[in-house]
């Protein structure tokens, strides 16, 4: 008798993808597997996440085949998700990223959803808090993919607000994405260190004064800075050491190199009553604070805690 036929190859659908996708980034230990495994399906399919459990038995192309392949090994090599993909979600919004800056996380939520609380209680209109203007003028330091000040200008649509960065990428990438949120136009991007950029004038206003203090100060300067130290270094995951810039990661000894300087000056360049925001580590709750506590030009420091119950954000004010 003949040979029986041989059954036909099992497809590749998107259940039998996922699954597979899944358990091979869980060997690999990979962080939240899962999430990893739908997100660089749902971009190599060209399609949301949700959808993913609508066609579960789409069969995939041997082009998409060969593309989620190419992905999945650079995956299990601690490449991040966010980078493979192009984009990433923060406050509510999706932003590009690449590696010229960090990846932007949840817990940097916590200083924009402070920032945007503490404006709701100190602009009440005409009758607003002594020393602070009808239109907040906000600094964002460092601003990497622009995440902040893009949050914060789409949610306060009076800001007018300053974002730097000593990265030129880092700035081409934030203006394209305050172009892709409609904000552009109330955004002025400046290269330069630290409060450096802040110096040279306000948008509308002319001319700087001979010490090279902007007439009208800040109501809110924050920042996301270099916060890990020396120590923590060698411990910092794979997928954020081997790929996200050390430049916006590396603190110094004690992670508060760049941290320091910004509680030192950023109070002169502050409205009274304005608010200073830092993001820092979790190990920093005691001497971030203190730094501030000793500036005679701040008052009320504490430190926040994120969603994930860690000390956060440093936040104190200008004395009025």
């Amino acid at each position: 008798m003949p040979p029986r036929p041989s059954a036909p190859p099992e497809p590749w659908t998107t259940r039998r993808l996922l699954k597979w996708l899944t358990d091979h980034f869980t060997a690999k230990s990979i962080d939240s597997p899962r999430v990893v495994a739908e997100m660089l399906l749902a971009h190599v399919l060209n399609c949301e996440r949700l959808r993913l459990y609508m066609e579960t038995d789409r069969p995939a192309s041997p082009a998409e085949l060969a593309t989620l392949r190419e992905l999945a090994a650079r995956a299990a090599n601690h490449e991040p998700v966010q980078y493979l993909v192009g984009h990433t979600w923060f406050f509510g919004r999706q932003f590009q990223v690449n590696r010229s800056t960090l990846i932007p996380r949840p817990c940097t939520e916590t200083l924009v959803e402070h920032i945007i609380h503490w404006l709701r209680l100190s602009f009440r209109g005409p009758g607003h808090a002594p020393g602070i203007p009808g239109n907040p003028l906000i600094a964002d330091i460092g601003t990497g993919t622009g995440c902040i000040a893009i949050s914060l200008a789409a949610q306060v649509p009076s800001a007018r607000i300053i974002a730097t960065d000593i990265s030129q990428q880092a700035l081409e990438l934030a203006r394209s994405n305050a172009q892709r949120h409609n904000v552009i136009d109330r955004i002025d991007f400046r290269l330069g260190d630290g409060l450096a950029p802040l110096r040279d004038g306000i948008p509308g206003i002319p001319g700087v004064p001979a010490d090279g203090i902007p007439g009208e100060r800040f109501d809110v300067i924050c920042s996301n800075p270099p916060y890990i130290s020396d120590a923590e270094w060698p411990d910092v995951p794979a997928n954020v050491k081997n790929y996200e810039p050390a430049s916006a990661l590396r603190g110094g000894p004690d992670g508060l190199d760049i941290i320091r300087p910004l509680i030192a000056h950023a109070p002169d360049l502050l409205a009274p009553g304005g608010l200073l925001a830092i993001e820092i580590a979790h190990t920093q709750y005691r001497p971030a604070p203190a730094l501030a506590a000793a500036n005679a030009q701040l008052r009320n420091a504490t430190v926040l805690k994120d969603h994930e119950n860690l000390w956060r954000v440093l936040v104190a004010e200008r004395i009025e």
